[in-house]
């Protein structure tokens, strides 16, 4: 679980991909250290297990679900991710709840500078819509963000300069996608109003409202 507060802007060392999965290899000189084989790290806000650490990088094996469903499958030598290692007990909840899950891509529309941050645009998939809501939380990237603007097929966040210089968003361009996590209390609420069968009884009676 994490908290979509970027640690660490890395970059890709290596794509060496195979028939339906990848080993990607990352700059991670803060937030690789003391990471062990097996820790999970977001990587634009998907979550991946470390298989290997060594020298500043580390070393994911990216599955094809993962590169097909997420905007990791289009990573290049160089290109820019925002790195962040999972949360801790003790931690503070700065952001809101990120599970690495991530539930679609979304492409970048417009952004609108101010007079120290900029207001972006982005596309709204369909199936993910009624989870979004304005002053709701969503990462996008792995960034934890505030809902400033909702339309029906579209949302808007405002970005801060900490967010701009700190993180793959500062330099995304329209046309561009990005990884969109929403929020998960979203959805498992909408699973029980429902009333979604579950494996240890059959289906509830429907709900009235």
């Amino acid at each position: 679980m994490f908290t979509g507060i970027v640690e660490e802007l890395g970059h890709v060392r290596a794509v060496e991909r195979n028939t339906d999965s990848a080993v990607l290899r990352v700059s991670a000189p803060i937030v690789g250290q003391g990471i062990a084989p097996g820790a999970s790290l977001a990587v634009n806000g998907a979550c991946l297990t470390v298989v290997d650490r060594q020298e500043g990088t580390v070393s994911f094996d990216v599955m094809a679900e993962t590169l097909n469903r997420t905007n990791l499958g289009a990573l290049t030598v160089g290109d820019p991710v925002n790195l962040e290692r999972a949360l801790a007990v003790t931690d503070r909840l700065s952001g809101h709840i990120v599970q690495g899950h991530v539930d679609g891509t979304a492409q970048l529309l417009d952004r609108k500078p101010g007079d120290r941050w900029q207001v972006v645009r982005f596309t709204l998939p369909p199936d993910l819509g009624r989870y979004v809501v304005p002053k709701g939380s969503i990462s996008v990237d792995g960034v934890s963000l505030t809902v400033a603007a909702l339309g029906a097929d579209y949302f808007e966040v405002s970005l801060i300069p900490t967010t701009l210089s700190l993180t793959t968003l500062g330099d995304k361009q329209p046309g561009d996608l990005v990884n969109i996590e929403v929020d998960v209390i979203a959805k498992h609420v909408e699973r029980l109003l429902l009333g979604a069968p579950t494996a240890e009884r059959g289906a509830p009676e429907a709900v009235v409202s």
